[in-house]
């Protein structure tokens, strides 16, 4: 089943077919029943309604910095004092001086997405690539573009799939003298461009965002199957959550509170070394195993991709030599990265802490239906469960708490979308918090989105800094 539009950048790939679904179709005779996705409206994971009615209650006088009202903007709009950070953000980021010109911050930006197969982000940017007529014969894939850019392949496939991998000699094999040279400046605006439409393409697959494009097709997994057999055997991939689980979670955070002010000495640096390590062997057991690869293709967005098969891989991988853990208190963001990146690129410092520190802090104090509560122990849990797979540990962090406040289908989840976002479904959406809202679905997708950049920049100005050093 394929797309037919008029679109000169429309997709011609089917809808994907989960192998849970591909499984549950062969074994069963009776088949499956395929509901009708979310298509038209900005998501295929939240109701149309849903999104339409926050906005006409609280529309956000921020779209003043967007291009148009488009479907990420409406649905991120759910968190409106986010949306501005993160719109002035990228407004600075593509549109403002800085070191690269406005062509090159495209191209970057379709081959970043183009890592996660975000047919969503490369379009877009393809479309604006095409508006500043330079150098369009670019757009047939990166072997036609400078050799600059063909350089940077490097650094992005590493950053997007496994940055702790990122070295000072990557740096240096960018900026040594040559034609083709890259300026530290340049080299920091094109990796806060990578790290950026990296997690965003992260939060375009895990909020389930639609094409604006009308299509007759979901970009997305959305099976759901008839019958209690199957539906037991569908649903048997994901944990099963309580029917309070609300009022579990929220027993769990204030059982937590109380032993942190019960506790007369603080756990040793070896017990909290230790809880990290468990926690880090533990996210090995943690994947989707939700897409066979035969049923990821890259299409149109293979064309701006090299070694596409070098993707994802564990930090901590059972049998094997891993790299040491990037400790926060050696190398942070506070005071380290966040120093460096305003030095080279003036003001963008400021504007990532703003959406860092938007993203954290974000609270309702409420959760589901419940008003009043302090859920700031979660989204704690939330960004350091990310870094933690991504190898970074902070040493006045319990990383015990994260087994007791995220559910295995919200590990599951937080793992698809933040580690290979392509392969995210509407089901793994649906299988955690089942009374919560979806504006607070949303949120979580904030967090991972600005803990998996964050954790990019770390790296990769981590090696700038050795580099200058």
């Amino acid at each position: 089943m394929t797309a037919v539009t008029a679109d000169p950048f429309s997709s011609s790939d089917p809808y994907k077919i989960c192998a849970v679904c591909q499984k549950v179709t062969k074994n069963k005779e009776r088949g499956t029943r395929v509901p009708e996705p979310f298509c038209s409206g900005p998501s295929a994971f939240i109701p149309e309604e849903e999104i339409l009615e926050a906005w006409l209650e609280d529309p956000p006088a921020e779209l003043l910095l967007a291009d148009q009202l488009d479907h990420l903007t409406q649905v991120m709009g759910l968190h409106p004092h986010y949306l501005k950070a993160f719109l002035r953000c990228q407004f600075y980021l593509l549109k403002m001086d800085g070191p690269l010109p406005l062509h090159y911050r495209h191209y970057i930006a379709i081959m970043a997405a183009a890592r996660h197969q975000c047919w969503y982000l490369v379009r877009a940017h393809m479309r604006e690539f095409y508006r500043r007529a330079v150098c369009l014969d670019w757009l047939k894939g990166l072997q036609f573009s400078d050799q600059k850019l063909q350089k940077l392949n490097e650094i992005n496939k590493i950053l997007a799939h496994r940055p702790w991998l990122i070295t000072k000699e990557h740096i240096q094999a960018l900026v040594k003298t040559g034609e083709s040279s890259w300026s530290l400046a340049e080299l920091v605006h094109a990796v806060v461009l990578l790290a950026h439409f990296h997690a965003l393409a992260s939060f375009v697959f895990g909020s389930g965002i639609n094409p604006e494009t009308p299509s007759s097709i979901s970009l997305y997994c959305t099976c759901d199957p008839t019958g209690d057999e199957e539906e037991t055997e569908f649903h048997s991939f994901f944990s099963t959550s309580p029917e309070n689980e609300p009022e579990a979670l929220m027993e769990t955070m204030k059982r937590l509170q109380e032993e942190r002010e019960r506790e007369e000495e603080e756990a040793s640096e070896e017990e909290m070394f230790t809880r990290f390590e468990k926690e880090k062997k533990e996210s090995l057991l943690v994947g989707s195993g939700d897409f066979d690869k035969e049923v990821m293709s890259f299409s149109r967005v293979s064309r701006f991709v090299e070694d596409s098969d070098f993707g994802y891989k564990d930090f901590a991988r059972h049998g094997e030599d891993n790299p040491p853990t990037f400790r926060a208190q050696d190398y942070s963001w506070e005071d380290h990265g966040f120093s460096l990146v305003n030095r080279l690129y003036s003001d963008i410092g400021h504007l990532l802490e703003d959406r860092f520190q938007t993203a954290c802090d974000l609270t309702y104090y409420n959760m589901a239906s419940h008003e009043g509560v302090d859920t700031s122990m979660l989204r704690r849990a939330l960004f350091n469960y990310v870094h933690c797979m991504y190898g970074i540990r902070y040493d006045d962090y319990d990383y015990g708490e994260v087994n007791q406040l995220l559910e295995r289908s919200l590990k599951v989840y937080i793992k698809t979308v933040t580690c290979y976002p392509e392969r995210t479904t509407r089901r793994m959406y649906d299988s955690y918090w089942h009374q919560f809202r979806h504006s607070e679905k949303v949120h979580v997708n904030l967090l991972l989105m600005e803990a998996r950049m964050q954790a990019e920049l770390l790296y990769a100005l981590r090696a700038i800094t050795r580099y200058m050093t």
